[in-house]
């Protein structure tokens, strides 16, 4: 599961002591240890940086058969109540926006454009 995976990379993490606490700028004091063993910041699991975990969210939460392809707003709303990571709405904005679906499904509902065309001037009497 991907819970698992998060607390495995957490896990990883914790045995590297090379990550210097000033890179994590007051994170480590915001972040707290549940009975499962993970970090949460409030209620959310902490999602570190490590293979390619924020991806595999994204891809779960946007490009699934049981997912309908939600839009960067809603999908952020979506995992915010389970995840959390630093600029991860913008994070979910890149991936929304590279989605090949999602720009072809927008392009069609947006009016198509015409061409340019020269309004007449009415004649004064």
């Amino acid at each position: 599961s991907i819970k698992a995976k998060i607390l495995e990379a957490q896990s990883e993490a914790s045995k590297n002591t090379s990550t210097p606490t000033k890179m994590l700028k007051g994170l480590d004091k915001k972040l707290e240890r549940k009975e499962d063993g993970g970090l949460y910041l409030a209620e959310q699991i902490w999602v570190l940086v490590y293979g390619n975990l924020r991806t595999l969210i994204m891809n779960e939460a946007h490009a699934t058969r049981y997912s309908v392809h939600p839009g960067a707003k809603k999908m952020y709303y979506d995992l915010r109540g389970l995840y959390w990571w630093p600029e991860m709405k913008k994070d979910i904005a890149m991936y929304v926006s590279k989605c090949l679906t999602c720009s072809k499904v927008k392009a069609e509902h947006q009016k198509p454009s015409g061409l340019i065309q020269q309004p007449e001037i009415p004649e004064w009497k």
